[in-house]
């Protein structure tokens, strides 16, 4: 057995010493889901141990939605530590702490295995983004982080600020998800300035931030005449009216390296919605592309919402197919996929 899905299972932690009595076992695993399964500190520790004591062979693991607590994130800093075989670590939405994330992000200066991490949704009790603080500088001397995720991070201008400046000098990072954060115009201003350094970040996410028209304005400009390595971008939810989306629709006119755009939530007008129009139908911008389809009614363009995202099935995987190209639903959950099919 190659990979293994027990999401949605609810395990608990009495499973959870199952499965790490079977990591200490087993010498062929290389993909473990354990998302949303009622796992505890308690659980996260034995894990932890047998992939810190015994297992070096699996590369990717997934515990989102385990409510392992910030306890449970350290016993994980001190995992990858002394593991060298983990290569995407998924601790998203498991209550994770100040301490954990600033360990984590501490752990990550040395780690050389470790290319994609999910750190979303800490619980976190200060205003002085000192996890963001943390992660910039990881970001300065790591040079093997591909994959960061850092929504809900309660991040503003300032924080912003810090990773764009660490940023320039990454070239290994491809993709930043930065959504449901505070990012507003100015942030998003600094953000503009990294993508004219033209680095190697190929995906973008400021989705459910507030960037609004002058935030989408300084990403066009940076877009259309600076930036040639960037292939998707999501601003979805950003109160950006016609003004900054017709500004992104024209970048994408100058720019043939951003393949996907992802902008519903955001006010369209009628010349939105004819610019977006003109980009599917041209060819320039493919349908499942982007979030957004087309349709004319008494002579007016309009826009109708497409359930498609670059994370469209975090939670779920097809059965049947893999929609779309991989940039289109790019990430963790895309790596989980190609895991599941050697099952």
């Amino acid at each position: 057995i190659q990979g293994l899905d027990l999401r949605y299972n609810k395990l608990t932690d009495k499973g959870a010493e199952f499965v790490s009595n079977f990591l200490q076992e087993n010498a062929d695993l290389c993909y473990l889901n354990l998302m949303c399964n009622d796992i505890t500190t308690i659980g996260a520790e034995v894990i932890a141990k047998a992939l810190h004591q015994w297992n070096q062979t699996l590369k990717q693991l997934r515990m989102n939605g385990n409510k392992i607590g910030n306890k449970g994130g350290m016993y994980f800093a001190a995992m990858l530590q002394v593991n060298s075989s983990l290569e995407e670590l998924d601790l998203g939405d498991c209550d994770l702490g100040t301490q954990s994330v600033v360990a984590l992000s501490t752990v990550l200066n040395n780690n050389v295995a470790i290319k994609s991490i999910n750190l979303s949704r800490p619980l976190l009790f200060s205003q002085q983004e000192e996890t963001t603080v943390h992660l910039a500088k990881m970001l300065k001397v790591n040079k093997h982080l591909e994959e960061l995720h850092l929504e809900k991070h309660d991040m503003k201008e300032f924080g912003a600020e810090r990773l764009s400046e660490t940023l320039v000098e990454n070239f290994t990072l491809r993709y930043l998800d930065l959504s449901c954060n505070r990012i507003t115009r100015d942030g998003t201003k600094c953000l503009a300035q990294l993508l004219k350094h033209n680095t190697s970040l190929e995906i973008l996410d400021l989705s459910a931030n507030r960037i609004e028209d002058d935030g989408a304005l300084y990403l066009s400009e940076a877009i259309a005449f600076h930036n040639t390595n960037l292939k998707a971008l999501a601003v979805l939810s950003n109160n950006i009216g016609g003004k900054g989306l017709v500004a992104l629709a024209d970048a994408m006119k100058r720019n043939t390296t951003l393949a996907c755009i992802y902008i519903w939530g955001n006010k369209f007008d009628e010349a939105t919605c004819s610019a977006f129009l003109e980009l599917i139908h041209s060819g320039r911008l493919k349908q499942d592309h982007t979030d957004v389809r087309p349709y004319v009614v008494d002579g007016h363009a309009c826009l109708a919402e497409l359930f498609h995202g670059l994370r469209k099935h975090y939670y779920w995987t097809p059965s049947s197919r893999q929609d779309g190209e991989l940039c289109s639903n790019y990430g963790l959950t895309v790596r989980a996929k190609s895991s599941e099919s050697k099952k």
